[in-house]
């Protein structure tokens, strides 16, 4: 073509991402130990809502329409028919927050020795150990 663009051209330059030259992804690594967010009232409703589902309509392995069939009975509930669902989730939210302030202090305070990992990873230790086992039986061929 002259002058123009293929279509190739046009659909990969749509399809990059562009990022920012030098820079690292913007996201810290997760802490395995941090404690989880709690769920919303809605999603405490969910829980017990999927399962009635499942046992209502067997055949349907749409989530979906169980998201959806939720969704619609949830927005149809009364303030007073929500109220169970608000209070699990307060009583997980307050939960949460002491566990928080607990995970906060282990951090303020460092890793303990038993707590921190080395660099090497598992495998290259079992290799050292190996070495240092099998050390006189090996011959070197320099």
């Amino acid at each position: 073509m002259k002058g123009g663009k293929s279509k190739s051209d046009t659909k990969s330059a749509k399809l990059s991402v562009k990022t920012k030259a030098g820079k690292k992804s913007g996201k810290a690594a997760k802490d395995p130990n941090k404690p989880k967010r709690p769920a919303s009232a809605f999603f405490v409703f969910m829980e017990e809502f999927r399962e009635q589902y499942k046992k209502d309509h067997p055949k349907n392995k749409s989530v979906a329409a169980v998201g959806k069939a939720g969704g619609d009975k949830w927005k149809s509930l009364s303030e007073a028919e929500k109220a169970p669902y608000v209070a699990k989730a307060e009583k997980r939210k307050v939960e949460y927050e002491k566990n928080m302030k607990a995970y906060n202090k282990r951090q303020a305070e460092g890793p303990k020795d038993e707590d921190v990992e080395s660099d090497k990873s598992v495998s290259e230790v079992n290799d050292e150990d190996d070495d240092e086992e099998g050390s006189g039986d090996e011959e070197d061929d320099e």
